[in-house]
């Protein structure tokens, strides 16, 4: 008897992609010819967030459980005995089990998401006396990448095998009586890959 079982699985996961505008366009501000006194503000707020979740569950299960049992040989109550023999008991399993995980494509659209800082340009010229001018720019970038990886892999494999008996009785002139031989065989493997 011979089982051979091969159990793949791949898992290729983009995850979740929140927030992934970029920064805000370039700003440019100018303040000129202002009067005496005067109070004048140019003031730019960005905030950009990118957020990127990658939750990978991969389970690869594998269970044998082989019996293999060669009959009995027998050869007795004869005059002249003859000769009986049995054929062999076998187990062979194979396992094989791959499984691959890539968050790249996503990793790679959260940070190219995050963007670089937009170029600010701002310019005071020609102001009143006493005037109060400002240029004031603010941002904020925030990228938070996280991954999960749960790669697990079982595999059981039970096997057993008798060889049969033999057995030469109460003949006048006795043959011979053979079972053939028992033998178990498995083998296993496993690839596992995580990339993020």
């Amino acid at each position: 008897m011979k089982i051979a079982k091969q159990i793949s699985a791949a898992a290729l996961s983009l995850g979740l992609v929140v927030g992934m505008s970029g920064m805000a366009g370039a700003m440019s501000g100018s303040i000129g010819t202002t009067g005496p006194g005067s109070n004048n503000q140019v003031t730019e707020n960005s905030s950009d967030a990118t957020v990127l979740a990658n939750n990978n569950n991969l389970g690869v299960a594998n269970s044998n459980g082989q019996v293999s049992t060669t009959g009995v040989a027998n050869v007795s109550g004869n005059t002249n005995g003859g000769s009986a023999s049995t054929g062999a008991a076998a187990n062979n399993n194979n396992f094989s089990a791959s499984a691959s995980v890539s968050n790249a494509s996503s990793s790679a659209a959260a940070m190219a998401g995050a963007g670089a800082p937009s170029m600010n340009t701002g310019s005071i010229n020609t102001t009143g006396p006493s005037s109060n001018n400002q240029i004031t720019v603010n941002q904020t970038s925030t990228t938070q990448v996280t991954n999960n990886n749960n790669v697990q892999v079982q595999n059981t494999n039970s096997q057993v095998a008798n060889s049969g008996a033999a057995n030469v009785s109460g003949n006048t002139n006795g043959g011979s009586a053979t079972t053939g031989g028992a033998s178990n065989t498995s083998s296993s493997t496993v690839s596992l890959s995580v990339t993020n």
